[in-house]
């Protein structure tokens, strides 16, 4: 029997803590590649590259005890960018299981529309690949991601095992927990509704100004109990399923009228 294959990216660089913390915690249950950026590509949500991109090998481990490989790789494109040159040039077969992350910050709500994360478990979604995007909502570059372990352990385990639904994929967002504490427990969500506001900060107005995209996000149902906002400012676990089909299937009869 063949162990599982496990592809790994985030949008945060090869050399973030929470991409090593996230190898670190699935190692175990197979053999991974990981591939993801040279640096940063926050916000790159599910863009791709269309002019040449690098890609180079880092290093090859083998753990000890059940000998499982982990291969690592950095490339110049976006998260989908790698996605798409592992899966085609680094992977000997198609990957058991595609994971996002540990993203440093909150990816619920509407920011999973801009992540590079969820981008990542999206690309996989694509090619009906299972797949799940893993976010910490604590921007600190050296975060505390022991709460989060668990949670990967449980998910990757249960996802190997059973799979999910032909083009979907796993939105999950952890908690930023106090020094020890865990999670109250995982909850499963709907995408809270919810925007960004103020979003464009000015230096200098005018031809050749200056601008910096910043804001503030509010939720527009903080009292809604399915939702990952709330889960999440409840001290759980959000997880959210999400499906690559953007069809609105309850307008198709409503709007019909349009065509006639």
């Amino acid at each position: 029997m063949k162990k599982p294959l496990i592809l790994i990216s985030n949008d945060d660089g090869y050399s973030a803590k929470g991409i090593a913390e996230l190898v670190s915690f699935v190692g175990h249950l197979g053999d991974v590649i990981v591939c993801a950026p040279e640096g940063a590509r926050s916000g790159k949500s599910r863009a791709f590259s269309m002019g040449e991109l690098t890609l180079r090998r880092l290093c090859t481990d083998t753990l000890p005890g059940c000998g499982n490989k982990i291969e690592w790789y950095a490339c110049s494109g976006t998260p989908v960018d790698c996605v798409k040159i592992a899966y085609q040039e680094l992977c000997p077969r198609c990957p058991d299981l595609v994971l996002g992350g540990i993203n440093h910050g909150d990816n619920s709500s509407t920011n999973a529309h801009y992540s590079g994360t969820v981008g990542i478990a999206f690309e996989a979604a694509l090619k009906g690949i299972p797949a799940i995007a893993f976010s910490l909502c604590d921007y600190d570059a050296d975060a505390n991601f022991s709460p989060v372990r668990p949670v990967v352990e449980q998910l990757c385990r249960n996802v190997i095992a059973d799979g999910l639904p032909k083009y979907t994929c796993l939105n999950v967002n952890v908690p930023k927990c106090a020094d020890g504490a865990l999670p109250r427990g995982m909850k499963l969500c709907r995408m809270a509704h919810g925007g960004w506001h103020q979003e464009v900060e000015t230096f200098a107005e005018g031809d050749g100004g200056s601008y910096q995209l910043k804001g503030f996000y509010c939720c527009d149902e903080p009292e809604a109990e399915d939702t990952d906002r709330w889960a999440l400012d409840h001290g759980y676990v959000s997880v959210t399923p999400c499906t690559i089909d953007i069809t609105c299937h309850a307008m198709l009869a409503s709007v019909s009228s349009l065509l006639s």
